[in-house]
């Protein structure tokens, strides 16, 4: 599914933010990339699906070969890795149907996104999502109404219009409060396991991480000095990855009993129903 081999990044200035960082995906898994401020997390994201440019290594996509593809063929392969954003990227004055079907736009042709003309059978599984991330009714408002955990569910929704074969996710849960950001990792990671589909997730709450996670990947200036399960991440390992610290009250006890959506939570919304005329529908067409 994904091979990364001695990827390296370094910055004009001379700064190295990877250094021969190496490892498989071959399973549909959930994998945190957790490590310190500065460690290469994001960078790492953002150099499989070169946002960020490596400067050497390799990224395999199946047989495709990333680092060296053309516009035309990385157009052509970002279409198999969806993209979840920490401040959601979503078009503000569009409305939620708009942004989620916005994750077709490399599939249809030049006019049909210009005249934004889905072909009907995208616009039925952009109502499906909706439904599936909590969003039901939600529609026709406008992305500027929303709250964060909305917004958030919204970027899921429109990474997996792509029906990708990668999903990239870059701090999901860095903007929210701790009960959403439970709700919106426990979405995730179900999702991910409904289609199949691999999730590298770049978070910084190591809880979070051994809490949702299949596998954990550590960083540390640039190298991997952790790969394996959230079982396996000890005080030794943390110390390993962040420096020394008082680990205890951060390894994992599994109390987790926040299911639901509660008013007092920035999903609070949900138990209510938006507007319906902030916006429009964008118009099906056949075929």
């Amino acid at each position: 599914m994904l091979t990364v081999e001695n990827l390296t990044k370094v910055y004009p200035t001379g700064a190295k933010a990877l250094s021969d960082v190496s490892f498989l995906v071959d399973e549909p898994k959930v994998i945190a990339i957790i490590g310190p401020s500065g460690a290469g997390k994001s960078t790492l994201i953002r150099c499989v699906n070169r946002l960020v440019e490596p400067t050497s290594g390799k990224v395999l996509l199946g047989d495709t070969d990333v680092i060296s593809l053309n516009r035309r063929g990385l157009r052509k392969a970002r279409r198999r890795m969806g993209m979840i954003f920490q401040e959601y990227n979503l078009v503000e004055r569009l409305t939620v149907m708009e942004n989620v079907l916005s994750g077709r736009l490399g599939f249809v042709g030049f006019w049909r996104a210009y005249r934004r003309k889905f072909p009907s059978d995208d616009v039925a599984a952009a109502f499906r999502l909706l439904d599936r991330v909590g969003l039901e009714g939600y529609h026709n408002t406008r992305a500027d109404a929303l709250s964060g955990g909305e917004r958030q569910r919204v970027g899921i929704a429109r990474a997996l219009m792509q029906a990708p074969d990668l999903l990239l996710v870059d701090e999901p849960t860095a903007s929210l409060d701790p009960k959403t950001s439970r709700q919106i990792m426990r979405l995730l990671v179900e999702l991910a396991h409904e289609a199949g589909t691999p999730a590298l997730v770049n978070i910084h709450d190591v809880a979070l991480a051994q809490t949702f996670s299949d596998r954990i990947i550590g960083l540390a200036a640039g190298e991997i000095v952790f790969d394996g399960s959230s079982d396996q991440l000890t005080a030794d390992v943390l110390t390993r990855i962040y420096g020394e610290e008082d680990w205890s009250t951060t390894i994992r006890t599994d109390d987790d009993n926040d299911n639901g959506m509660t008013e007092g939570s920035d999903e609070g919304k949900q138990k209510g129903r938006p507007e319906k005329d902030q916006g429009s529908i964008p118009e099906a067409s056949a075929g």
